[in-house]
């Protein structure tokens, strides 16, 4: 018994080079942005959340949950608490006598601290209630207090720095810092803990120009100090505690804190840098500016990876982490303007949902709107039928299926229809016209391979009219100029150029398209002929560097 003839597969092409990168696709899927807007349009000056560390997280996942679902953003005279999971305003601390700056949450959630333009700094109970109770003031600083910062080891630790150009580290329960460091001789803007410090390794920046490295174990002034040409808007340690990141105008400096000297200049922005977050579990770095743009960094090469444009100048930005294994949730960013964009990245099932949404949008008045639905019927009725199968088989060990689905035959195209019949010339028309609805490149290049395997190509080509030979000259003159296409184009123009060159001259517009055909060629053979020269240059220039 003969085998049954199987349908003609389709051509496999190999892959060119994407235009969108690994990188773009995950940083575009943060998506669903939603916007919040201060009170009175304050500027958005700082966004933090609470970063999970092995000193302060619980086994429980429900624990993590809870602890790294706040986040604060600072305004005005206010400061604002989110709900990561809902984006959501969960409550709002408005007891300050000044504009407020720098909110922190503490790692374990529970306390948040403040400084102001009064020179108070104060810490606030956030962990239940809707209204935020003061745990504790200072107000030792006599000028503006720009940053405060927990210690990410030690829960009642957190340092200051301030317009009176001093840095302190405090302890909770007491009433006086612990250290002042004093070095700095203009105001301090930024400031951080280094990690693997235990606390004591700080690192603050300032408008004198200067990035200097404290010990609180070490009596005097700064461990070293880092000169730059512009005041120092941000400071940003990465998490192996030996490299630092310092925006200073609109650079950013990388600097080895071991070997106390700088790696890299960083000058992709166009106006001040005004933000620096960490993202990916600190394998990229996010950059915002004054220019509006948000820019993300691989921290091997430190190559722009991303990029995207706001409507405002960016004051302050914060790549979100959620979960036990502290995956990005959000991109939040703060404007001049006092608006909150915050874009989420979906996963799992809500991220599926958002891709069917968005296939079933963009099919909004085409036929693949109708494949969609197909499919979706296709696979409810599968459900409903697995479904009544596994009901049918509570009680049995093994379940027969009443009817065969494996053997049914698919309904053949009618261009497959007519190359299984040897009506070649019928079926080369139907996958040549580019008019057509149902029209892919892909299914003219495999028949027309699979006519040349069959040595009947030149058979599907002749005896034809004006009319028949037009499609196939457009297609040709197409894809001609396509690496994948090429050899089959060689020859389907070699045949037709053979069988009707003798016509050319009776008819105007096959003139004008075989004339149309040998400019593409001439134009491609050209650029072709100027590569090679190139290419020949530059293997002399290589040449002679070695």
């Amino acid at each position: 018994m003969a085998a049954e003839v199987q349908p003609l597969p389709l051509v496999k092409l190999p892959s060119g080079p994407s235009p969108v990168t690994p990188e773009q696709r995950y940083w575009r899927s943060f998506k669903n942005q939603k916007l919040h807007t201060s009170t009175a349009t304050w500027p958005i000056s700082h966004i933090s959340f609470p970063a999970q560390t092995g000193a302060v997280l619980s086994n429980s996942m429900v624990a993590a949950t809870k602890i790294n679902d706040l986040f604060a953003v600072t305004s005005g005279p206010r400061v604002d608490i989110f709900s990561i999971r809902k984006r959501e305003l969960l409550k709002t601390i408005g007891r300050f006598d000044s504009e407020a700056h720098s909110g922190e949450i503490r790692a374990d959630g529970r306390a948040l601290v403040a400084g102001e333009d009064s020179g108070k700094m104060q810490v606030f109970d956030v962990g239940g209630g809707t209204r935020a109770v003061i745990l504790k003031t200072w107000h030792i600083h006599k000028q503006p207090v720009w940053v405060t910062k927990w210690s990410p080891t030690e829960l009642t630790t957190l340092m200051s720095c301030s317009d009176d150009k001093t840095v302190r580290l405090w302890d909770l329960p007491s009433n006086n810092p612990s250290h002042t460091f004093t070095g700095h001789s203009d105001y301090v803007r930024s400031g951080a803990f280094i990690p693997g410090g235990n606390s004591n390794m700080l690192v603050t920046g300032s408008y004198d120009e200067t990035v200097r490295v404290w010990d609180a174990r070490t009596p005097g002034g700064s461990v070293f100090t880092f000169k730059h040409k512009d005041p120092i808007e941000e400071v940003l340690p990465l998490p192996g505690g030996t490299t630092l990141l310092a925006a200073s105008g609109n650079a950013i400096s990388v600097l080895d804190l071991v070997a106390a000297k700088p790696l890299r200049l960083i000058t992709n922005h166009q106006k001040t840098v005004t933000s620096l977050s960490l993202a990916s579990n600190g394998k990229r770095v996010v950059s915002g500016s004054l220019d509006g743009h948000v820019k993300v960094f691989e921290t091997s090469n430190w190559n722009v990876v991303f990029g995207c444009k706001y409507s405002s100048p960016i004051l302050s930005l914060s790549v979100i982490a959620a979960g036990a294994a502290q995956e990005d949730r959000h991109l939040a960013v703060g404007m001049q303007s006092g608006v909150l964009a915050i874009r989420t990245k979906l996963s799992g099932a809500a991220a599926e949902k958002a891709r069917e949404r968005a296939a079933i949008e963009a099919a909004i008045g085409t036929s693949a709107l109708d494949k969609i639905d197909a499919r979706n019927a296709k696979r409810k009725r599968a459900a409903v039928s697995n479904k009544n199968m596994d009901m049918l088989g509570e009680n049995v060990d093994v379940v027969i299926p009443t009817s065969d689905t494996g053997s049914r035959k698919k309904k053949l195209k009618p261009w497959q229809r007519n190359f299984k019949d040897g009506f070649y010339a019928a079926c080369l028309d139907e996958v040549i016209d580019m008019s057509g609805p149902e029209y892919q490149p892909l299914t003219a290049l495999t028949v027309l391979i699979a006519l040349r395997h069959r040595s009947a190509l030149r058979e599907a080509l002749e005896g034809r009219d004006e009319v028949s030979i037009i499609p196939l000259l457009k297609w040709v003159s197409k894809y001609i100029v396509d690496p994948r296409y090429l050899s089959i184009c060689v020859d389907v123009s070699f045949h037709l150029y053979d069988l009707y060159s003798e016509h050319v001259a009776g008819s105007s517009e096959l003139a004008v398209l075989f004339h149309a055909l040998l400019g593409k060629v001439s134009r491609a053979a050209s650029k072709a002929q100027t590569a090679m020269e190139v290419a020949g240059m530059l293997e002399t220039l290589t040449l002679g560097n070695n």
